[in-house]
């Protein structure tokens, strides 16, 4: 089980970043592995399951890479709806020129580093990276990007 201030660094981060408030985990214990953190909703009885050998457990929902830690594009889809900063509405045309592996260029008064995604502000998609004032895709590899374009309507 992480600690509580490894813990209040990761949602604290989410908070700071996206406006995603850390009081919205609360109910969520959170574990950690290798590279990996892990979150899932505290129940009665979780106490009793850890007891066993679990080999995986929850949603993953942050993962190291390099020397920093970035949230999962589960992570974001499921709790992106929550923030009020560090987010890019996109329409479909900026979309399909991210997931062609280009980039967008924005006007954002934002720091370099991550966004959050949406399509139509009902669609979190996922993160992107700003740089300079361009956005790169980060959403996932190409075959999950296909899947997610056959699902995705605007007039939805």
């Amino acid at each position: 089980m992480v600690k509580d201030d490894e813990r209040h660094h990761l949602f604290s981060y989410l908070e700071g970043r996206f406006g995603i408030p850390e009081k919205v985990f609360d109910d969520y214990l959170m574990f950690k592995s290798k590279k990996s953190w892990m979150i899932f909703k505290n129940v009665p009885h979780i106490r009793l399951a850890s007891r066993l050998k679990i080999s995986k457990m929850g949603m993953r929902a942050f993962h190291r890479v390099s020397s920093f830690v970035k949230p999962t594009t589960k992570m974001i889809q499921h709790f992106g709806q929550e923030a009020t900063k560090a987010r890019l509405g996109i329409n479909e045309e900026q979309l399909l020129k991210l997931l062609a592996g280009d980039s967008i260029p924005v006007d954002l008064d934002l720091d370099d580093g991550y966004v959050i995604l949406d399509l139509g502000k009902r669609w979190i998609l996922g993160l992107g990276l700003l740089i300079n004032g361009r956005v790169r895709s980060q959403l996932p590899r190409k075959e999950l990007r296909e899947s997610m374009m056959r699902g995705l309507s605007i007039d939805d």
